[in-house]
């Protein structure tokens, strides 16, 4: 609880409208007393929030094909699932990472408790690699070309639409996204205006619209 930031949202009591029930307040600064405002009733007041008993883990991100090793401090009251992404403080970077397995003494797990978790598995998210999957732009599928896009976790890419990257354009026809992502109804997409965001992607299957000619690649 010490390290709450502005816009974090909280349960305590207010000593305005719910003294003895929690209400959810919002901090507006944080500190060693935090200004936190109860949502309920507007009333803002100070609060000193109690140290979080934390956990050290052992963390392996994964990251274009390689991988590193750190420790990372887990609140002790935590519950891990894969899917969840969390920051990683190192020597180089800061790091934005997703989790995708948890290691445990009776084996990898989905979910587990923080205090059962032995080393969390984990790939790199903030800046990633889109595998694509490119075909000749007059449709034919007998010949494909295949790269990798390097782009921010976060770029949206949407079936239907023509992206540009350096001499590469291309129509997004299909999205294969990762067993980890969650909040899509499919594993493949292909309908058009469906979107996948890069970190959640697995392949893009594209339609190359910068030539015509299959033998000028």
């Amino acid at each position: 609880m010490t390290d709450a930031t502005p816009g974090d949202r909280i349960a305590l009591p207010c000593p305005a409208c719910s003294p003895d029930l929690e209400t959810v307040h919002e901090v507006l600064k944080p500190g060693g007393h935090v200004t936190v405002r109860c949502t309920d009733c507007d009333h803002v007041h100070k609060e000193q929030l109690p140290e979080e008993e934390t956990l050290k883990r052992s963390v392996v991100v994964s990251q274009d094909g390689d991988s590193f090793t750190a420790e990372v401090d887990v609140p002790a009251e935590e519950e891990l699932s894969v899917g969840e992404e969390f920051l990683l403080e190192t020597e180089e970077a800061v790091v934005t990472a997703r989790i995708t397995s948890l290691e445990t003494a009776d084996g990898r797990e989905d979910e587990a408790a923080a205090e059962d978790v032995e080393t969390i598995w984990s790939r790199a998210v903030g800046n990633v690699s889109v595998n694509v999957t490119m075909h000749p732009k007059d449709g034919t599928h007998d010949e494909t070309e295949s790269f990798k896009l390097h782009v921010p976790g976060d770029y949206e890419f949407v079936v239907g639409e023509t992206e540009e990257f350096g001499e590469e354009e291309f129509t997004v026809e299909g999205i294969h996204v990762r067993d980890d992502a969650h909040g899509y109804d499919h594993e493949n997409m292909d309908h058009d205006g469906d979107m996948g965001i890069a970190k959640d992607i697995n392949r893009l299957y594209v339609r190359d619209e910068s030539t015509t000619a299959w033998s000028a690649w």
